[in-house]
């Protein structure tokens, strides 16, 4: 099975710092997403979401700006991690965040990227946005 990478553009009408908290506070996280996060504000820390479904590290952190994360599922097969990057630029009064993520199982593809905007996305936009 080859890889697979998946792009995504979306904007929020929130600042940078907003999105930034909502994808790396735990306790934001949980208030958007309804399930238990745990999520080290650190580099190398480790990062769990969606009742521990979700599993990595954070690579890289530029507050506001850039989180780069070693990022699995649990259902995913054995030795299976992708590459998560999400980019925050200020837009307007807003933010647009490019997501980009690689190295997806190709036969599960379609799922996740419906996934993100399905379990990350839209319920992002409805907390942020009230």
């Amino acid at each position: 099975m080859k890889p697979q990478s998946l792009r995504q553009v979306v904007t929020f009408a929130a600042a940078p710092r907003q999105v930034y908290t909502a994808l790396m506070d735990s306790k934001a996280h949980a208030a958007f997403t309804g399930s238990a996060a745990k999520i080290s504000p650190k580099v190398g820390g480790k990062i769990s979401a969606w009742d521990g479904y979700i599993s990595g590290k954070n690579l890289e952190l530029v507050e506001n700006k850039k989180i780069v994360q070693a990022w699995r599922t649990e259902d995913w097969p054995a030795g299976v991690i992708s590459k998560v990057n999400f980019t925050l630029t200020k837009a307007g009064h807003g933010t647009k965040l490019t997501f980009v993520q690689t190295g997806l199982p190709e036969n599960m593809f379609e799922d996740i990227k419906q996934g993100w905007i399905d379990y990350y996305w839209e319920p992002m936009k409805k907390h942020l946005e009230k």
